[in-house]
């Protein structure tokens, strides 16, 4: 019969810390992450320095949905974007309303008027149309975004964690 040998202390602490460390990365890459908001295009649902958790798991079983906030990559950042169409949509603004498939969107959510017009455009296949709640201090599907790549989608945002008085779960 074979005697086993203890552990070292620091061996048992490596092991430890190599085993949390990919647990932690298994979980930022398939499930969830933090996410700063970084300035003010989501304003007033989300402010600048508010941490946030995105959970990537949903889109893994469906797509996005109109009203979604999301997490997306842009060239060099990541951007916080509310969806507002998706593919097969058609969207357009007149008169500071914004329409999609001929029907004026409900938003109580927004800071301002949107502006300028556009469209009407259809989404393409595979993609959506995302909008910041600050609509004139938000660079989205209207500036250099342009229609997003579904693939360009990091996860939803679903709950905020700080500030303290502003805890809990992000409409």
């Amino acid at each position: 019969m074979k005697s086993r040998q203890a552990k070292s202390p620091l061996r048992e602490w490596i092991e430890a810390f190599v085993k949390a460390g990919i647990l932690a990365f298994l979980i930022i890459t398939f499930v969830a992450q933090s996410y700063v908001v970084d300035g003010i295009s989501m304003l007033p649902t989300l402010e600048h320095g508010q941490r946030l958790i995105v959970e990537k798991l949903s889109y893994r079983f469906r797509d996005p949905r109109q009203g979604d906030i999301i997490v997306l990559n842009v060239p060099n950042a990541q951007y916080i974007k509310r969806v507002i169409a998706v593919e097969g949509d058609i969207i357009q603004a007149r008169g500071g309303q914004v329409y999609v498939n001929g029907t004026a969107l409900e938003e109580p959510y927004v800071s301002a008027a949107t502006y300028p017009n556009f469209g009407p455009f259809v989404v393409p296949e595979g993609h959506l149309w995302v909008m910041g709640d600050n609509r004139p201090r938000s660079n989205d599907s209207r500036g250099t975004v342009g229609f997003l790549n579904k693939q360009d989608v990091v996860g939803r945002a679903v709950f905020r964690y700080w500030p303290l008085p502003a805890v809990g779960l992000i409409d």
